[in-house]
């Protein structure tokens, strides 16, 4: 059967509203009352959408609106194009004055608190129209919808995303340089087993992967690794190393900082590459969009590769 084409002219902007804010709250009745409409209208809406496309895009479950694959699909384009109107119109009716745009982003806490945040500054200054409004969601895997730019931890994934590697993660133990001292001339072994352990949570992994990973990688005889503190950011894991107690394994690139300042050590020369890494995620449609691309450029430039050079030495 022929496709019916979707001319532009009769793009239902009402119906792909009502899409969006069901979407967005989760709920027929929460949508219809940001939108200031009745819940029967809004639900016409929304059929008269599914109806036009030929497929559905909520399944509508006993206490849930969950959306499928097509909902999903059409979802982030929707947003996009109200944001774009929304900036056009903006600019148009302040013309003469100063134009904000916001960029929603998206890192994960250790690299924001420790990488990015610091920094900031500098795009603030070169850039001043560009708003930032971050936030730093626990947890690995791709960003959700309603980002512009995201930089997220993950291994290697095949998407119909923009992904630019920023660095590949390679994993080290690093301490406290004190404690270093104290346990110097013992042979890797002995020195985990006589430490605390400190662990980095990584999603849908058990507490202890990280750890147990190095020891068979480095054919260590059998230990107990899984004793020691969890924490849910490998910035929080360090902070404690800091304070004096604990070994950890984290990102060697992340902290290259602390290991130069001498503040963490590196007391053996183990390394451990689980295939992470950090990569800059943009949607295809957004990289027309100014500020998103200046964003971009901005962070490949400062976290790209070439960038990152090589790993701390360990200090013996």
């Amino acid at each position: 059967m022929d496709r019916v084409r979707i001319d532009r002219r009769w793009l239902p902007l009402n119906a792909l509203r009502a899409f969006e804010a069901v979407a967005k709250h989760g709920s027929f009745t929460s949508a219809a009352n940001a939108l200031l409409i009745s819940q029967s209208a809004l639900s016409r809406h929304v059929i008269s959408l599914e109806r036009l496309i030929g497929v559905q895009l909520f399944d509508r479950k006993p206490h849930a609106l969950v959306l499928t694959p097509a909902g999903l699909h059409l979802l982030p384009a929707v947003t996009k194009s109200f944001d774009r109107l929304e900036y056009a119109l903006e600019e148009i009716s302040h013309a003469g004055a100063p134009a904000l745009r916001t960029l929603r982003v998206q890192m994960p806490p250790s690299f924001a608190g420790h990488a990015a945040v610091p920094i900031l500054r500098e795009f603030r200054r070169a850039n001043s129209a560009v708003e930032i409004d971050l936030v730093s969601p626990y947890g690995v895997g791709p960003p959700p919808h309603d980002v512009d730019v995201a930089i997220v931890y993950s291994k290697p994934t095949v998407t119909e995303l923009v992904s630019d590697l920023l660095w590949p993660v390679r994993l080290g133990i690093v301490c406290h340089p004190d404690l270093a001292a104290r346990h110097v001339g013992k042979d890797l072994g002995v020195f985990l087993r006589d430490n605390e352990l400190v662990h980095v949570r990584l999603a849908d992994l058990p507490r202890h992967h990280l750890w147990s990973q190095l020891i068979r990688h480095a054919q260590l005889p059998p230990l107990n690794f899984e004793r020691g503190l969890v924490f849910d950011t490998a910035l929080l894991a360090v902070q404690y190393v800091l304070a004096g107690e604990g070994v950890a394994l984290v990102d060697l690139h992340l902290f290259r900082d602390d290991l130069a300042a001498g503040n963490l050590v590196r007391p053996y020369p183990e390394t451990l590459d689980e295939g992470y890494g950090y990569y800059l995620v943009t949607h295809p449609d957004s990289l027309s969009d100014t500020a998103i691309a200046l964003f971009r450029s901005w962070l490949i430039e400062h976290f790209g590769p070439g960038r990152h050079g090589t790993a701390p030495p360990h200090t013996d």
